[in-house]
Parts: C-alpha cells; structure tokens; sequence
C-alpha cells in the first residue's frame, strides 16, 4: 500500500521482500479468504501505549477506501459477521489487486531478499542479497514476530534500535490459550465443542464463539480477550451471555418441576460441555429432579455458569498469534506520516509499530492506513 501511493505520486520505489512471495500473511488470513477490512473499523479497535496515534492514518485511509479498491477490481465479498469482509473467492483475489496496483505505479518488487543490512549516509542504503540499493526515504514493514514458519523475524526491530528508536516489549496478541491439570483434561475431552461465550480480564469483555482445544480455549471470543490478558490473570467466562441464569433456573423449576438440570441447560449449551460442567457444579444431584434442588444450589449452579473463573497457564505463542502486541514506541513518530522524528526519511508502518487492532480485519486496515500515510510522505 505505501508503494503504491508513493508511486501513484511519481516517486521510484522498490519493495525488498525476504519472503519467496509476496502477502503471505494475506494470502493464509480468514481461512484462504483475506478478511481485509471490517466496516466498523475505529479508533476503539485498536491497542496501542498511545490509543490516539492510530486516529490520524485511519481517519485519512479508511475502510471505505479500500473497499472501493476492492470494488474497482471487481473483487466479489461478502460480511460475514460484526463488520467482517472477506473475499468470496480467495484471499489470492487481494493480492493480485496490490500487484496490479504496484506495476500501474511503476512500483518493483523483489523477492528473496535475504542477509539485508541497513546504513545512512547522505542517503539510505540497504544491502541484501539482491544487490544494493539507495534512497532518500526508507519504509520498514516487516511486521511482528507472529508465525515465524511464515518468515516473521524481529527484523523490524532490530533496525530501530539500531537508529536509537525506543522499541516497546512485545508479546502475542490474538492467540489460543493452554490449560494444565484438571482443566486441560476437560478442554481436552471437549476438543471441537463450542458455544457462545462473554468473557473478561481487566476490565474488558468481548462475546464471540468460544471453542474447546486439546491443549486449552480458542475460537475467536479467546483471540480477542487473549490481548487484554496478561500472565498470571484469571478470565471470567460467562457461557448464558445476555441471560440472567439465576431467574431462569428459579423460574423453570416452577414451571417444569420434574425436568433434570441437564437438561435444560442442554436446551441452550452443548451436551458434551453440559455433561461436564454438571460434574463440576453439581454432581451429587446429576439425578435430581429440578423441584427437588434447593434454590441456593440452583442459584449456585447459575453463578458458576455465568462467573466460571479460570487461570490459563499461558498462551500458545507466537506460533499461532495472528499478531504481536508492543513495538516500535509510537512517541517515536509521527502519527500524520509515520516518519521517524529522530531520523528524516526512516518509517515504520504496520504491525512493526505499537498498534494492534482486534480481531476481524482491523490489522489489515492498519496495515492500508499506516502505509497509505507514509506513501503520501516518502
């Protein structure tokens, strides 16, 4: 996206790729379909030690922009869900548009770039193993350090600190999380089974799909709330989002006196999660009917439904963090160009840079925006 603004604008670029092709991270995002955007994109979505350093990119780069994009090149999409756009196709259908875009610009790219060291004199020079090259402005988008079998290196980085850039701790973002001990047998025993779910740390809550995993909790309620969690933290999981399960329970057992709890919790849960939680909250009465259960014990059963606290262990990690939380200090740029304010003509953009959106196409909209925003600068 910088490329092809700053070539839009008559500037000569090149894009140095390390990679053996370009878009990668695309090419495998929403499932072989490319959530490229999402309708809703704002400030709120994003995650950075400055949360007003996003505003200026996104406000002049928006969702709207680039679905426009989209629709020149007459790329079929579809929402899928809470402002989520993905091709209909193949994620393929998004990088062939930026190509497209880059060879109209005048724009070359480079692949296989490896071994690339940076200098400054008067100019930048970059040399790599595809040669040498010189430039009055230098973008790093390397991303983060997420999926490293994809090529992800701290590169990014690296070549901050090494013109004295402040680099913020970094950390998986939008990652699975792993259990041990009993909790681990029981996401185990329920690997596959899933069902809506509210879940919070530190003060936020998101309602998504949670999903069961041999090693621990997933699906994208888990991803979301796993940017917010920090090691050491219990997560609250309420799996009756929008229901007060204390009325309800009190409430069907005047009215269906002889039904077992089972199953009417099986009527809104999966009855493999059903089954387990009963061993867990209320095992000695698995057989009784409701009539028979006390209101504390139903009332019980209720908080536990709806406050079910857990410890993760940890998360998965990088290896399948769909981002890195933390980088480049923001303080460090400006947030109009993305330029380094200590080094004229150096940029950082994209992932590489202390902002970290939510999950469901806000990071890719980072991505447009931030390089929009240097391309119109470069």
């Amino acid at each position: 996206m910088c490329a092809i603004t700053a070539g839009q604008r008559g500037r000569s670029v090149v894009v140095l790729e390390g990679s053996n092709k370009i878009g990668k991270k695309i090419l495998m995002s929403g499932g072989g379909r490319c959530n490229f955007t999402n309708l809703h994109t704002e400030a709120a979505s994003f995650l950075s030690g400055n949360p007003h350093f996003c505003k200026s990119a996104l406000s002049r780069y928006t969702q709207w922009d680039f679905i426009a994009l989209v629709e020149k090149h007459e790329i079929a999409y579809h929402e899928k869900s809470l402002g989520q756009l993905f091709c209909d196709l193949s994620s393929k259908d998004i990088v062939s548009m930026l190509l497209a875009e880059c060879a109209e610009a005048g724009v070359e790219v480079i692949t296989h770039c490896s071994n690339t060291v940076v200098e400054q004199g008067e100019n930048f020079k970059v040399s790599c193993s595809k040669g040498r090259f010189e430039s009055a402005s230098l973008v790093i988008a390397t991303g983060g350090l997420s999926i490293p079998k994809m090529g992800a290196s701290d590169f990014g980085y690296r070549i901050a600190r090494q013109f004295g850039l402040t680099v913020l701790d970094q950390r998986a973002g939008l990652v699975p999380f792993t259990l041990t001990g009993a909790l681990h047998e029981l996401s185990n025993r329920l690997s596959g089974v899933s069902c809506s779910a509210t879940v919070t740390a530190n003060n936020t809550s998101f309602t998504e799909d949670m999903l069961f995993t041999h090693r621990g909790l997933s699906g994208p309620v888990m991803l979301q709330i796993s940017s917010y969690w920090q090691p050491g933290d219990s997560i609250d999981i309420d799996l009756m989002p929008g229901l007060d399960l204390t009325v309800e329970l009190l409430s069907t057992k005047n009215d269906r006196p002889k039904a077992l709890l089972r199953a009417v919790l099986a009527e809104r849960l999966p009855k493999a999660l059903v089954v387990e939680l009963q061993n867990l909250f209320w095992p000695e009465s698995r057989d009784t009917p409701m009539a028979e259960m006390g209101n504390e014990l139903l009332r019980h059963v209720a908080s536990n439904l709806q406050y079910w606290t857990i410890k993760p262990a940890a998360t998965e990690g990088y290896r399948t963090a769909e981002v890195t939380l933390g980088g480049i200090d923001t303080n460090e740029l400006s947030s109009k160009t993305m330029e380094s304010g200590k080094h004229p003509g150096l940029f950082f953009i994209g992932e590489v840079v202390d902002v970290t959106g939510h999950l469901g196409g806000f990071n890719f909209q980072w991505a447009w925006s931030s390089g929009h925003a240097a391309g119109q600068a470069v």
